[in-house]
């Protein structure tokens, strides 16, 4: 094994998941590939995935510099659980399978659905936080504090 598949072998992996990933898990997503650089592998998706990003959410991550207009709503699956180290629930309550040797993490955050700016700024905000802490847990060394 090379050292560069060994690196990737290494590589941590986090998913997501809130009910309509449409807002905080699209959020926490962008976040973490963003300030990881490419160091973790990120998904997200949701139990019941809506038809579109919120576009206040998108309006909130754009004025930090990180884009979320190509993203979609995804629908949880199995694998992507399985495929993934850390699972972090925001808001979905049991529909996330178990799977034992899974890092497990629940975000109380405030859903930003129906919200103006202002608010889904302080989500926002507070995802960036998290985010943040769950770099430094993993070991991963942020490469810009957006």
């Amino acid at each position: 094994m090379t050292e560069t598949e060994s690196e990737t072998a290494a590589q941590p992996s986090a998913l997501f998941v809130c009910v309509h990933n449409a807002g905080r898990s699209q959020m926490a997503a962008g976040f973490l590939a963003h300030l990881s650089g490419g160091a973790v592998e990120v998904r997200s998706a949701g139990s019941m995935p809506a038809d579109q990003i919120n576009p206040t959410a998108v309006e909130a991550m754009l004025e930090v510099g990180i884009d979320l207009r190509d993203q979609r709503p995804k629908i949880l699956t199995t694998e992507a659980v399985k495929a993934s180290d850390v699972v972090i629930t925001m808001g979905c309550g049991d529909v996330c399978p178990i799977f034992p040797g899974k890092r497990y993490e629940d975000w109380k955050l405030d859903d930003p659905a129906g919200q103006g700016i202002e608010p889904v700024r302080v989500i926002r905000d507070q995802i960036r936080d998290r985010v943040l802490a769950l770099l430094d847990e993993l070991g991963v060394q942020p490469v810009t504090t957006a």
